[in-house]
């Protein structure tokens, strides 16, 4: 089942957009490959009068935070809500609350095991020659988050002219959250479901089993749009969610054929998999295979050599 990727032109930085009744839009300059044109903060509640909930305050960029606390300028912001803590998404709702007096929403810190996957990788690119990865990739992580209001499954967030429903969604990274917003029946679905790209999860925080778990739990529910922090808004959510699921299942069979006939690296699956895709990709394809094959490993399918680092051979339990 192909994936219908939505596309749409860059947005004006740091204008607040309306993008429905109840619902505006300022995007932050931070266009990346993980980011798309940049991170789109969501400040939720009437244009005019009353109070906002602000989500996903956005990276620590003083012209964004600036963009945003004038966008509420009037009007003040009761509540932030924090889909996770990579830094992209996060790091800006300190400034803001400092300035708003809002309370902060979110699962909880940046997770420990985030923390030492990013510091391994660093270690083994500084080993191996190359570049570490940028302070504002995936797994970076916003160490000074707290929220005022830890958040678990369920959990239901009220204030003027809006209620939203927390959905703990770990896959992407174990404290990510979606916010279901009754108003309008839309998904908040931060980096856990996106319209122009397939997300990352990096592995070992990053679980596929329990991404899937959490796409799965989507195709149930009744919201009929999704807003992510990156890109378009998705206007059939369902079956754009199964294509999803269907091409994470499509790529595990590939791997587990692959295997099939021996143990293998990753750099060899990858060689094999991604031949069509320029060689600029591979290090990106690489993280998704260690990933598919860590979940494969956790539900007992497959076996690891030693430490699962680059030259580990993977073989089928």
């Amino acid at each position: 089942m192909a994936i219908d990727f939505g596309t749409e032109d860059t947005p004006p930085y740091g204008v607040v957009e309306q993008v429905s009744p109840l619902v505006r839009r300022v995007v932050a300059r931070n266009p990346s490959k993980f980011t798309y044109h940049g991170t789109g903060t969501f400040l939720v509640g009437p244009p005019e009068g009353g109070r906002v909930a602000i989500i996903d305050a956005g990276p620590d960029d003083d012209d964004h935070v600036a963009a945003v606390l004038a966008a509420v300028q009037g009007q003040g912001g009761t509540h932030l809500l924090v889909t996770h803590t990579h830094p992209d998404h996060s790091p800006a709702t300190a400034a803001v609350r400092a300035a708003t007096g809002a309370a902060t929403y979110g699962f909880g810190p940046h997770p420990e095991a985030a923390i030492r996957a990013h510091e391994d990788r660093k270690r083994r690119a500084i080993e191996a020659g190359d570049e570490p990865e940028s302070e504002d990739g995936e797994g970076a992580g916003d160490l000074g988050f707290e929220p005022d209001h830890p958040v678990v499954d369920g959990v239901m967030i009220e204030g003027d002219g809006f209620t939203f429903e927390c959905l703990h969604t770990p896959g992407h990274i174990s404290n990510h959250v979606c916010f279901s917003f009754a108003e309008e029946q839309t998904l908040f679905s931060g980096d856990h479901v996106m319209g122009w790209s397939t997300s990352v999860i990096p592995a070992p925080d990053g679980d596929l089993n329990d991404y899937l778990d959490n796409l799965r739990r989507l195709v149930e529910r009744d919201e009929v749009r999704y807003r992510p922090t990156h890109g378009p808004s998705i206007t059939d959510p369902v079956p754009y969610v199964e294509a999803l699921v269907a091409h994470r299942e499509e790529r595990e069979r590939q791997i587990v054929a692959a295997l099939a006939d021996g143990p293998r690296t990753i750099a060899s699956l990858v060689a094999e998999m991604y031949s069509h895709v320029h060689e600029d990709l591979h290090k990106a394809a690489g993280a998704s295979v260690y990933a598919h094959l860590l979940a494969l490993q956790r539900a007992d399918r497959a076996t690891v050599e030693g430490d699962p680092g680059p030259k580990s051979e993977w073989g089928l339990t």
